[in-house]
């Protein structure tokens, strides 16, 4: 859990620098001023109300969107290139920001830019808006003097990774509420409708077939259980989500991911697009090999590729070419290793590396394409075998009493 610290600290040309930063604690805080090559003069905990009251409305909550960080991006850049200068650029963006939450963040760094705190520093400070691999992009524009040509790299990279994800929900759109209604209409037989033939089956007598009895005791289950049954499916529910999101549980889970049948190549090659793209963006931008390695790891979206870049990173840094450690991960695919090693032949790896992305771009698209065109008749006909099945079942025996009585 983060906390609010407010600082002073002087900086490097001695200047005595004030703001607010989140960490876990004091040292942590005053660690990541010494890493920014400040010296801290005065940390303290920012304490809050007892009485505050915090609510979350969807819709009015304080998440920020990629997408609305991208079109700041990009308006950002425009702005500079254009002449006018930071202050005024986050000024006018803090108020034509549709988002809420953003204009808070825009409005915070404005301030500390104001204050002397350089635009990387200040990002940083928002790390739920801009990530690790926005601040070090931004660092790295700043230094070289291409801060708008960095934004709007930053600003495609964000697109492009919005437009991937919303691409991979829509096609899993359909199948979850398709089979949500298979799920409820299979709920509501076994509460309202099997009761209704186990009753004109105990007064019939005689021995009924398997399939009904498995129906009836589920419904049973259903009627006399329920209690119990929906807090463990609750339960169940929280604690799998809280296991993969640890780190053992989401190296198991993202490595089921992707041996997933059907699923699987779409999860594998996102993440390859995600490596690449990101890799390639950083290196263009001028970030250093091991720094943009380690940010890679963290933003992969996939805890085995995280794990295979970290290996790579390591053989990076003791010597070797990018190519030849990828070679020994399965992950990544014979024609990425080969195209980043004709890259480090040609010294165009940022140039291949934005190609593989785009070629997976593609190929992730076209993969959703094809699954979403077949899955359409395969959950039709996987509902119809659901319900079709359960009349089946609840009919045998009145199938078994016309045989006897014909």
């Amino acid at each position: 859990m983060t906390t609010k610290f407010e600082y002073r600290a002087r900086d490097k040309n001695g200047k005595v620098l004030e703001g607010e930063i989140e960490g876990s604690s004091r040292d942590a805080v005053v660690k990541a001023l010494h890493e920014r090559g400040a010296v801290p003069l005065a940390v303290d905990e920012v304490k809050t109300s007892g009485l505050k009251m915090e609510i979350n409305v969807p819709g009015i909550s304080d998440r920020i969107k990629s997408k609305d960080v991208a079109v700041f991006s990009r308006q950002f850049a425009t702005m500079i290139n254009a002449g006018l200068s930071l202050l005024r650029s986050l000024s006018v963006l803090e108020e034509q920001t549709e988002s809420k939450p953003l204009a808070k963040v825009i409005s915070e760094v404005r301030r500390d830019v104001e204050r002397g705190v350089g635009l990387s520093a200040a990002l940083e400070k928002h790390p739920k808006a801009f990530g690790n691999l926005y601040t070090s992009m931004v660092r790295a524009g700043e230094a070289g003097g291409v801060l708008d040509d960095t934004l709007l790299r930053l600003a495609a990279t964000l697109e492009n990774a919005v437009a991937l994800r919303g691409k991979i929900k829509s096609a899993m759109a359909y199948p979850v509420v398709v089979l949500s209604m298979v799920a409820l209409v299979v709920l509501a037989m076994l509460v309202f409708v099997v009761p209704i033939f186990q009753d004109l089956y105990a007064g019939a007598g005689g021995e009924l077939p398997v399939p009904t009895k498995i129906l009836i005791g589920g419904s049973d289950l259903l009627k006399n259980f329920w209690f119990i049954v929906l807090p463990l499916t609750v339960a169940a529910v929280w604690a799998f989500r809280r296991w993969i999101n640890t780190p053992a549980g989401r190296h198991v889970w993202d490595g089921f991911k992707l041996k997933m049948p059907v699923f699987g190549g779409v999860v594998h090659k996102s993440a390859i697009s995600r490596f690449s793209s990101t890799l390639g963006v950083l290196l263009r931008t001028g970030v250093p090999i091991l720094q943009a390695m380690d940010i890679v790891q963290d933003v992969s979206g996939n805890a085995i590729v995280g794990d295979a870049v970290a290996e790579v990173a390591k053989s990076v840094k003791d010597g070797d070419s990018l190519a030849v450690p990828l070679a020994s991960h399965k992950v990544f695919p014979s024609m990425v290793v080969q195209m980043i090693a004709v890259g480090e032949e040609t010294g165009a790896v940022d140039a291949m590396l934005e190609k593989v992305a785009t070629f997976y771009d593609q190929e992730v698209n076209d993969t959703v394409d094809a699954l979403t065109s077949l899955l359409e008749p395969l959950l039709i006909a996987f509902m119809g075998a659901t319900v079709g099945g359960i009349l089946v079942a609840l009919y045998l025996p009145m199938f078994n009493l016309v045989n006897v009585v014909g």
